[in-house]
C-alpha cells in the first residue's frame, strides 16, 4: 500500500478536537511512514490497557483495531498491559478519584487480557508487555525528575481537573502521577506512534511527547480516536456504569446488547466499531433518513456486523434468529406489569422494589448465575445504576416492563 493510502486508512475515525493538531499529526505520520520505508524498518506502535476490570469490552476494540491496521501494514505492535498505571487509575474521564486497586486485584484482572486481545490482534505479531517492568524500578529521584518537566497549572487546566476544582471535588496528588507514568512508557519503548481515545489527548500529546523530547527522543505521533458510548447511548462504555458490551461473552449476548443501543447512538457504532467504509455508512444513514430502511433493520445489520467480527457467520446468524424469536415472535407474556424507574436506582434497587426478588441476597445470587436479563441481555453488575428502560426478566417466568 502506498504511503498516502496508508495515511487515509490510519487516520480514518480519528478525532482531535482541533483541525490544526490533526493536520500536524497527519504530516508527522506521513514523514514517519516515508522514513520507515526508506530505512526498511517498521514503526514502533503501542496502545496501553489498564486492567481495572477483568473484561475488555467493545470500546477497547476501537484502539485494538487501529493497532491491528498498523500490524497488517508490517509495523511492530505492542499491546501494553498497564500493571502499574492501573494502581493509580487514569483520571482523564473521571469527575472524581478512582478507587486505588491492590497489586493482587490488578494481577487477577490482567490474567486473560492477552487472550482477549488476540480476538482482534494477530497472535504471532503482537508483543505483550507489562509496564510494571520499568515503572516498578523508578526511584523517588526518578519521579522528581519526571515531575520537573511539568507545571501544576498544566494539570489544573485539564478539563476534568478544572471541573472538579470548580465544584470542590478533591484532586489527589497521586492522580497527577498517571500522565507521567504513561509518558514514561513511551520513553522506555522508544515509541513512534501511540494510539488512544480522545480522553488520552493530554497523556499522549502533552506528557508522552514532552517526556520523549526532553530525553532526546523524537516525539511520538498520537493517533486519537473517538469514544464509544455504552448501551445507554450517552455515557462512555465502562464496566463501572454497567453499560458495556464485553468481547469475552456469547454471540447471543453480544448481538442482544447491540440491539439495546438507542437509535440515536447508532452512528457512533457505525463509525467506530464496524468494518464498514464511509461510503457504506453513508448509504445506510441515507436510507434511514429517506425512510427506505427502518432503524430496527439498520440496527440488526449493525448487530450482525459486530457479532461477526468476534464470532463465525453461523454463530452470528443463530444469535439473530434467537433475537427474532424472542422479540418479534413475542416469546414473552403479552401482559407485563410496569415499573417506573427512579433516577439513580441500582439494578438491585429495581429488582427489590418491583417485587421481582424477595431480598438483595437472592438478587446477587441470580446475577451471579446470569439469571437476570434486560431486553434479553445478561445483567452482570448488581450495584450499577439501572442501564435503561426495557423488559426485565428474572429467571424464565418473571417479567417486568421498566419505564421512565
Amino acid at each position: 500500500m502506498i504511503v498516502e493510502d496508508q495515511i487515509t486508512l490510519l487516520m480514518q475515525g480519528t478525532e482531535y478536537g482541533d483541525e490544526a493538531l490533526k493536520q500536524a499529526m497527519t504530516e508527522e505520520l506521513r514523514q514517519r511512514l516515508i522514513e520507515a520505508k526508506e530505512e526498511g524498518r517498521p514503526l514502533r506502535v503501542y496502545c496501553g490497557y489498564d486492567p481495572t476490570s477483568k473484561d475488555l469490552h467493545l470500546g477497547h476494540t476501537i484502539s485494538m483495531r487501529k493497532i491491528r491496521q498498523f500490524q497488517d501494514l508490517g509495523h511492530d505492535v505492542t499491546f501494553l498491559i498497564g500493571s502499574y498505571t492501573a494502581l493509580v487509575g487514569d483520571p482523564s474521564d473521571k469527575n472524581k478519584a478512582r478507587p486505588v486497586l491492590t497489586q493482587e486485584q490488578v494481577a487477577e484482572n490482567a490474567k486473560t487480557y492477552a487472550e482477549q486481545a488476540f480476538r482482534v490482534l494477530d497472535r504471532e505479531k503482537t508483543i505483550i508487555r507489562y509496564n510494571g517492568e520499568w515503572l516498578s524500578e523508578l526511584s523517588l529521584l526518578d519521579l522528581i525528575r519526571l515531575g520537573q518537566k511539568f507545571t501544576v497549572q498544566q494539570f489544573l487546566a485539564r478539563e476534568n481537573f478544572a471541573k472538579r476544582l470548580e465544584i470542590g471535588e478533591p484532586i489527589f496528588l497521586h492522580e497527577t502521577f498517571y500522565a507521567l507514568m504513561q509518558g514514561y512508557d513511551a520513553v522506555v519503548m522508544q515509541t513512534d506512534v501511540q494510539v488512544g481515545g480522545t480522553d488520552q489527548l493530554f497523556n499522549i500529546i502533552v506528557a508522552g511527547r514532552k517526556l520523549q523530547e526532553s530525553m532526546g527522543q523524537r516525539p511520538l505521533v498520537g493517533i486519537i480516536h473517538g469514544i464509544l458510548p455504552g448501551t445507554d447511548g450517552v455515557l462512555r462504555m465502562s464496566k463501572s456504569t454497567g453499560n458495556t458490551i464485553p468481547i469475552n461473552t456469547s454471540a447471543d449476548d453480544m448481538y442482544g446488547k447491540v440491539m439495546s443501543v438507542p437509535d440515536f447512538a447508532m452512528g457512533k457504532f457505525f463509525r467506530l466499531v464496524t468494518r464498514w467504509t464511509p461510503h457504506e455508512i453513508n448509504s445506510i444513514e441515507t436510507a434511514m433518513a429517506s425512510g427506505s430502511l427502518h432503524p430496527r433493520d439498520a440496527k440488526m445489520k449493525l448487530a450482525r456486523e459486530i457479532t461477526t467480527i468476534f464470532y463465525s457467520e453461523a454463530e452470528a446468524a443463530e444469535a439473530e434468529k434467537g433475537f427474532v424469536r424472542l422479540f418479534r415472535q413475542k416469546e414473552i407474556p403479552q401482559k407485563i406489569p410496569n415499573y417506573s424507574l427512579q433516577e439513580g436506582q441500582t439494578v438491585l434497587d429495581v429488582l427489590l422494589t418491583s417485587g421481582l426478588i424477595s431480598s438483595k441476597g437472592e438478587g446477587r445470587r441470580l446475577i451471579d448465575q446470569k439469571g437476570i436479563r434486560l431486553d434479553g441481555n445478561v445483567i452482570e453488575m448488581a450495584d450499577a445504576v439501572f442501564p435503561h428502560p426495557g423488559i426485565l426478566q428474572v429467571g424464565k417466568r418473571r417479567f417486568m416492563r421498566i419505564i421512565k
